[in-house]
């Protein structure tokens, strides 16, 4: 054991791979954390959102760790081919296990990139409406009108519409309103007009409208259109029906509802 032909050429071999291998994981770890940081603070200078940050960030440090140890395990002697074929074929297995949670995380990533909608937002989209409260690398929560607290995926909301209806200052309310046959036209319109002028939340630009919509089976169908802003949107168009409605009232304009007129035919008195 104290031949120091031994240790030539058994021992003195080996502590020096174990000392090249910790020198590539020593230099390593801390050349990854160098790299982190400065990519850290590049994405931080580009303004991308935190949650992305991170996650790109973990995915990079993984990355180059994983890389690390293996360039550290090829200096002992191992075979690394096996190691990399063996992560490889572990990726493959989980990938295909986690499809839709993949999927979910590319459409989050895609999302944070691209930003149809932020927190605060009302939106539409993955069969559900309400306004954002957190967007997720894997879902997205929507808090509703009703408050109710509703969990989508991302891949419901990043592959299908998505109507956003906070980005504009402004919201064009429509609303129906029928009249009866026997009613005059020019004068339910004249109406209609005075109620929207003496309604102060309504935007002069662009101005507001009253058109002939249809000749509908139970009445002539008008349509009126205003423009308001986005946080009156709701209580206008409430608000206009309600007041609509009065001012036909005192006019003495009907509002028809669905109905169905049948004629009878006395065959007897046809025959004889």
């Amino acid at each position: 054991m104290n031949d120091p032909s031994f240790f030539s050429l058994f021992v003195l071999p080996w502590l020096i791979k174990i000392g090249f291998a910790g020198v590539i994981a020593v230099a390593g770890y801390y050349l990854t954390k160098v790299i982190v940081q400065i990519l850290d603070k590049t994405m931080t200078r580009a303004s991308i959102d935190a949650m992305l940050r991170k996650f790109a960030l973990s995915i990079t440090k993984s990355g180059l760790l994983l890389f690390v140890a293996i360039a550290a395990l090829s200096q002992l002697g191992l075979n690394t081919t096996s190691l990399v074929a063996l992560v490889g074929a572990a990726g493959i297995a989980v990938g295909l296990a986690l499809k839709d949670s993949l999927g979910n995380l590319a459409s989050g990533v895609m999302l944070l990139i691209f930003r149809p909608f932020t927190i605060g937002h009302f939106i539409e989209g993955g069969g559900t409406m309400g306004t954002v409260t957190e967007i997720g690398i894997f879902h997205t929560r929507l808090l509703t009108t009703d408050g109710r607290e509703v969990i989508v995926p991302n891949g419901a909301l990043y592959n299908n519409k998505i109507t956003n209806f906070s980005t504009q200052p402004t919201r064009r309310v429509e609303i129906t309103v029928s009249i009866d046959y026997e009613d005059n036209i020019a004068e339910a319109k004249q109406i209609i007009e005075k109620v929207l002028a003496e309604e102060s939340r309504i935007l002069p630009d662009p101005a507001p409208v009253v058109l002939v919509g249809s000749l509908a089976e139970s009445g002539i169908d008008l349509i009126v259109r205003a423009w308001v802003k986005r946080t009156d949107f709701l209580m206008v168009q409430s608000d206009l029906q309600e007041q609509i409605k009065n001012a036909f009232d005192a006019a003495g304009i009907t509002i028809p509802y669905p109905q169905l007129v049948l004629h009878q035919i006395n065959t007897k008195s046809q025959a004889a």
